[in-house]
């Protein structure tokens, strides 16, 4: 229903701070009408400076936010030739600092280069919001219609939508349809990567393998794609945001609880449903490509920046996971067919900049599970580990410039290993469980570096803050699936000089295997338990893995309490295999600290 405003009822809208979508909204309008009509009327937002001297003094800042209240727009528009950096917004759990460092970067890169840089961003606690970042910023919100008003307002020559993340991402087509031009790898070959029918239509092409899928618009077609799966099966919100509301799923149960509450599918919102591959080894590649450049996608340069392998399996979110660079577990066939994948996607999709691919190993098979031609979380870790800055050298690439030019043309294989470890913030979440999920949680990340595999994984435990132990007690407590494999590591444990202790069912399975077992009660059995111990500061290490997809509440405590103590706890036998290394690592060479530059 069309429901006209007057252009006195237009000016105090905006004047209250209603946006051009909202006025549509209630008018009946589209945005593009309102926006339209407000042209029509000379009715766009002024820009003052922040006051960043209390009034004092003068502020030369060239800190700029949008008014709508009449007087004089305070912006000095220079001659030179401008790009537009779009951050990811307001930071929080799923959002990752990891995209504003790649916003920093690009600042400086294009600086170097010669063009003025114009930073849009609303958050004033990260990096690219500082006052020597780049040459303006603009504390606007993400928006279509702020970032058109101050491209327009300044006359860039260019946007980056690709550096912060999904939020700027989202914006980039209809960016492009009002003519701005975004730079690097075109809007058109991200829906590619981001659309699953067009996404699935490409790897066919290129005869690559991925998890059989399928989509659903309602809990009918999702129960029908997971008949046709068979489960566990992954589920998951189109364009989400680390990984918000992904969920591996069961049973029909859960997957009908997942419809009704965790989401809301529609046509245009579609939830993707993955067929999980249990037991996998997931892989984070990172690539830069200049192949858009050419006519002929076949003349460009593509690198390699990093092969990350995952220690925990396949699922968890890989802004969580920790990390290995180089692989440490792949054969060479493997990593051979993941670097023909990554080349084969990244010159389809005629990239222009950074390239992000994430694949499942299982057996013989390599499958990609997922695209991103644009920045990562793993860019800040991977540029860090091979001494070479990724997200520098990829604005520098999407503003003009190609590989060869830039004297990168050859991948760097490290000759020590670099561990990336995630930082959580459950000690601050009292009750909440710390099982990993695709659903990213962590707040931070750190890393690792040796030429010891063990000391750059028991070095990374450091930093996150949780160093692993060289001698003690060690609480074991793993799932049904997980009992046949427990008692080769335990007996690992123990040969370190560990005590082993253990609960039912886990205690008769390392008992059997000849490894002697201090037994303690469950939880509901009676004392002394897990908590007792805990809390008296008994146990030095816990590995405790999850029962099943809702994790009993005797399970929950014990990890809980285990984050409240601080005590050491791997929640995945992958994870407990890699302390094991760490552990001997320590006891048999201790270790020694370089700086990150002796290393390169």
């Amino acid at each position: 229903m069309d429901r006209s405003i007057s252009p006195e009822q237009l000016v105090r809208a905006k004047s209250l701070g209603f946006s051009d979508k909202q006025i549509a909204g209630l008018t009946g309008q589209g945005e593009d009408a309102v926006r339209a009509r407000r042209r029509e009327l000379g009715l766009v937002p002024s820009y003052r400076l922040v006051d960043t001297c209390a009034a004092e003094f003068e502020a030369y800042t060239p800190y700029y936010y949008s008014t709508y209240d009449r007087g004089d727009d305070e912006v000095k528009v220079s001659a030179k030739r401008k790009v537009m950096i779009l951050g990811g917004g307001p930071n929080r759990i799923g959002q990752g600092i990891e995209f504003d460092y790649c916003c920093v970067h690009a600042a400086f890169a294009l600086k170097e280069d010669g063009f003025e840089t114009i930073m849009v961003n609303s958050n004033p606690e990260t990096v690219s919001t500082d006052y020597d970042t780049s040459d303006k910023l603009y504390f606007e919100p993400l928006t279509l219609e702020d970032v058109l008003h101050i491209y327009e307002r300044e006359g860039c020559w260019g946007a980056i939508a690709q550096f912060g993340g999904q939020t700027p991402l989202n914006l980039a087509l209809g960016l492009q349809k009002n003519g701005v031009n975004i730079i690097g790898t075109s809007p058109q070959e991200i829906e590619i990567a981001e659309d699953r029918k067009l996404f699935a239509a490409m790897l066919n092409k290129l005869n690559i393998p991925q998890p059989p899928n399928g989509i659903a618009t309602n809990e009918a077609e999702a129960l029908e794609v997971a008949k046709r799966l068979s489960y566990p099966i992954l589920v998951r919100p189109s364009f989400v945001l680390g990984g918000r509301a992904m969920q591996i799923v069961y049973s029909d149960a859960e997957l009908t609880h997942y419809m009704r509450f965790a989401v809301e599918a529609s046509p245009e919102r579609p939830v993707l449903v993955d067929k999980f591959l249990e037991d996998a080894t997931e892989v984070d590649v990172d690539c830069i490509a200049d192949v858009g450049r050419f006519d002929d996608p076949s003349q460009g340069t593509i690198v390699i920046g990093g092969i990350l392998e995952h220690i925990e399996f396949a699922g968890v979110h890989s802004g969580d996971a920790a990390m290995v660079l180089p692989p440490h577990t792949l054969n060479d066939a493997t990593i051979r067919v993941i670097r023909e994948y990554t080349h084969a996607m990244a010159r389809e999709l005629k990239v222009i900049g950074l390239m992000n691919v994430q694949y499942a190993v299982k057996g013989d098979t390599v499958y990609v599970l997922e695209v991103n031609p644009r920045a990562s979380r793993t860019v800040p870790f991977v540029s860090k580990a091979i001494g070479l800055p990724l997200a520098k050298l990829a604005a520098k690439v999407m503003a003009g410039k190609t590989l060869k030019e830039l004297g990168f043309t050859a991948e760097i294989w490290p000759g020590y290993w670099a561990v990336k470890e995630s930082v959580f913030p459950f000690n601050r979440f009292h009750g909440q469980d710390i099982i990993l999920s695709p659903e990213m949680r962590s707040t931070g990340e750190v890393m690792g570096l040796d030429a010891d595999l063990g000391i750059a994984y028991a070095k990374s435990q450091m930093a996150a803050g949780v160093p692993l132990p060289t001698s003690g007690r060690l609480f074991i407590s793993v799932n049904d699936a997980d009992k046949p494999r427990v008692a080769p590591l335990a007996r690992q444990f123990v040969e370190l000089g560990f005590e082993l202790i253990a609960t039912g069912g886990t205690a008769t399975v390392l008992e059997q295997a000849g490894l002697k077992v201090r037994r303690i009660f469950k939880l509901q059995e009676g004392r002394p338990n897990a908590l007792d111990l805990l809390k008296n500061r008994e146990l030095q290490l816990v590995i405790n893995t999850p029962s099943g997809a809702t994790p009993r509440a005797d399970e929950v405590k014990i990890r809980t309490t285990a984050v409240y103590t601080g005590t050491p706890i791997m929640t995945t036998l992958s994870g407990a295999k890699a302390a094991v290394l760490g552990i001997a690592a320590l006891k048999r060479q201790g270790y020694q600290v370089k700086a990150l530059q002796e290393y390169h």
